[in-house]
């Protein structure tokens, strides 16, 4: 019998993604997948029902059927009620947020699901085409320095006409992850003078060959975390930092800030005294929003304006370009099916290997146990 793969609607307020486009349905249905995609579910990222239907895909209107698949593709981690629409030994791939403690893994063991989290795909040279969270990164960096130039009143290129000069904007970036390089890249591609900064001092080379200067702050400790991520410093190096950032900020008239720490808060770099120290009509962009912001003005998902500043609190950037960021997440969820998927006597079959490390790291239930052990 074949696996049905379903794709139900999201249901998180202002997400626009959907976890499977045409394109990447038709691979799909030429491998032998059924899928089942609930009605409307790609309306918001321009996917229309017919696109689907073209493409091999059964629309159904009624949601339970999409859970009762044998395979669950979601963008947004399910709530405890989506939970338990998932027919027992299910799969589920979709972003889970692992740290969060509410229980949603020990109800998805206890009907024998097994879930694989997308956030703790390996970072490594064989899982890169599975990590979604770089291809979303990269699509939050670039409409990052968008935002800003719906907010900044000035050009972002120094531009020299018969009326007058204007200047370039000075940018200076935070974090010089996926997001932030991105960042980088999109504002010296629009003219921007362009600085950053990250704790990880092996970043150096990747920010001066985007054209950008990178910011030397000596802390005094090296900020490399697992996995390439930057660790949280020690309260010492955290006033060095907050030091030798503070009068370069003030002196910026577009801030993007990407710094995050995995299962954390996020860090503090903009306090309010530099945002008051800050030229009006300056823009910060704030990534780390949706996990307390790098500013201590930022408000989550709102547009504020302090003290002559705009901050940019959106917490969900990806879903402001909904179609592209719809592609890459299904790519990424495809080429992760390729590895737990097998064809046996002509049709696929779902399989998982505890020896591969991919899947041994992303399966966070499987076999009525929670294996994720929280940090």
């Amino acid at each position: 019998m074949a696996c049905t793969i379903g794709v139900p609607k999201e249901t998180t307020p202002r997400e626009t993604r959907v976890a499977l486009t045409p394109e990447i349905a038709k691979k799909l249905v030429a491998r032998k997948f059924n899928i089942l995609l609930e009605a409307g579910a790609g309306e918001r990222a321009g996917f229309s029902d017919a696109d689907f239907q073209a493409s091999g895909v059964e629309i159904s209107r009624d949601p339970s059927k999409v859970w009762e698949a044998d395979l669950v593709w979601k963008i947004q981690r399910p709530t405890l009620e989506e939970a338990s629409r998932i027919k027992q030994g299910g799969v589920i791939a979709s972003l889970m947020d692992p740290f969060k403690n509410d229980g949603l893994f020990e109800a998805l063991s206890a009907r024998r699901v097994s879930a694989l989290c997308m956030e703790l795909i390996p970072r490594t040279s064989r899982a890169q085409s599975m990590d979604v969270l770089s291809s979303q990164a990269n699509i939050a960096g670039y409409r990052a320095v968008l935002e800003a130039t719906r907010y900044y009143p000035r050009f972002f290129p120094m531009l020299m006409t018969s009326a007058g000069s204007a200047k370039a904007a000075k940018v200076i970036v935070l974090g010089a992850g996926v997001a932030g390089l991105q960042a980088i890249a999109t504002a010296r591609r629009l003219g921007a003078t362009v600085e950053a900064y990250d704790v990880r001092a092996a970043v150096k080379e990747q920010i001066l060959s985007l054209g950008a200067k990178f910011i030397e702050i000596d802390v005094g400790e090296e900020g490399s975390g697992q996995g390439g991520y930057a660790k949280e410093l020690s309260p010492e190096a955290k006033r060095k930092l907050d030091a030798g950032l503070a009068e370069r900020l003030k002196k910026a008239d577009i801030i993007i800030s990407t710094a995050a720490i995995p299962g954390r808060k996020a860090p503090l770099l903009i306090p309010t005294s530099t945002v008051q120290g800050m030229r009006a009509g300056s823009v910060i962009v704030d990534l780390a929003a949706g996990t307390g912001g790098n500013c201590e003005l930022t408000i989550a998902d709102e547009v504020v304006n302090q003290h002559g500043v705009t901050v940019v609190g959106i917490s969900n950037v990806p879903a402001l370009v909904p179609a592209d960021a719809s592609s890459f997440f299904a790519r990424n969820l495809q080429n992760l099916l390729a590895i737990h998927s097998k064809d046996e006597g002509g049709a696929p079959k779902l399989n998982f290997d505890l020896q591969d490390d991919i899947i041994a790291a992303a399966l966070v239930t499987h076999e009525g146990q929670v294996r994720y052990v929280r940090k």
